[in-house]
């Protein structure tokens, strides 16, 4: 059911027949075993105890929780051209994987074609926004019938957008400066979080610079070091000394760089991809205007566009 010319509605992914309303199975993997039997019937899967091994272990190693009792276990599939969408609920619960401890009412199965890696992020993206309500799962493995599930899907209106935006690989920015903060700070939360960059912010959360390991290093080092091929003549770290001395009265402005790479949230992914290479740096910071909302990383975005 598709909404205007770039977006597709999530509910138009499964019907009622791709649903399996609360099942009185407990065990998890004999549910993911049927919603495969139900998805084989709509989508030719081929291999599919492969598949469905995949699946499991992949869940046994890294259960993919996307909030309250809710789980969205996925695989990408070279044989399939289309994604496909497979629901179950239960009243009960069931025990999703070791270290998870609330239990799973709400399973959401994903396969979708290994060829794109957008299509699949767009569901996975539209899928964690449902989760924000936390009362979802219990919500949804209430209702009575197939029927009332789907119709939960559709008037949720959660739509997939045309392509996979900055907004959707985003992860939220757990560690940041304000620009009244000192080197001393700086360098704690380095050392603290193993981060090479920090974003500076004023009072109103909009970004202002970013303070990087590289600058904080360069500044420990007067100009002549940088020049000098035998560095024998001075061996010893008088100038990282002078640095500690004086951390907490040098300010965050006088290290801070305006060299780092920022994106709209709503700008497609690959152009997260053209300012980190561009720029050559390790991450992109994702803006609402003025205001640092999110970050996505090198790391993360090859994981997510590459792996899934």
């Amino acid at each position: 059911m598709p909404r205007g010319s770039n977006t597709i509605q999530f509910s138009s992914l499964f019907g009622p027949a791709e649903v399996i309303c609360q099942t009185e199975l407990t065990d998890r993997d004999a549910i993911l075993q049927k919603l495969l039997n139900v998805l084989t019937r709509k989508r030719k899967i081929e291999n599919i105890q492969e598949v469905y091994k995949a699946i499991q272990e992949r869940e046994n190693e890294i259960p993919m929780i996307v909030g309250p009792g809710i789980a969205m276990p996925h695989a990408r599939l070279p044989e399939i051209d289309k994604i496909i969408v497979g629901i179950a609920t239960s009243k009960k619960g069931v025990v999703y994987a070791k270290g998870v401890n609330k239990a799973v009412k709400l399973i959401v199965l994903i396969i979708s074609p290994k060829a794109s890696p957008a299509v699949h992020l767009l569901a996975v993206s539209s899928v964690a926004k449902i989760c924000q309500d936390p009362a979802t799962a219990d919500i949804v493995a209430e209702l009575p019938t197939p029927e009332k599930v789907w119709e939960f899907f559709d008037r949720g209106g959660v739509t997939l957008p045309g392509y996979v935006r900055a907004c959707d690989i985003m992860k939220p920015v757990r560690v940041k400066l304000h620009e009244y903060d000192t080197l001393e700070k700086a360098i704690t939360l380095f050392v603290r979080h193993g981060l090479q960059d920090l974003p500076v912010v004023d009072k109103d959360n909009n970004l202002v610079g970013v303070v990087t390991t590289y600058e904080l290093l360069r500044v420990c080092l007067p100009d002549y070091v940088l020049w000098m091929e035998d560095l024998t003549p001075i061996l010893n770290f008088e100038s990282f000394a002078e640095i500690l001395h004086n951390e907490s009265k040098t300010w965050l402005a006088e290290i801070m760089t305006n060299e780092y790479a920022t994106v709209d949230a709503d700008a497609p992914a690959i152009q997260v991809a053209k300012e980190i290479t561009s720029r050559r740096v390790n991450q992109a910071y994702v803006m609402r205007g003025e205001k640092l909302i999110g970050v996505v990383s090198l790391g993360e975005f090859l994981g997510r566009v590459l792996r899934g």
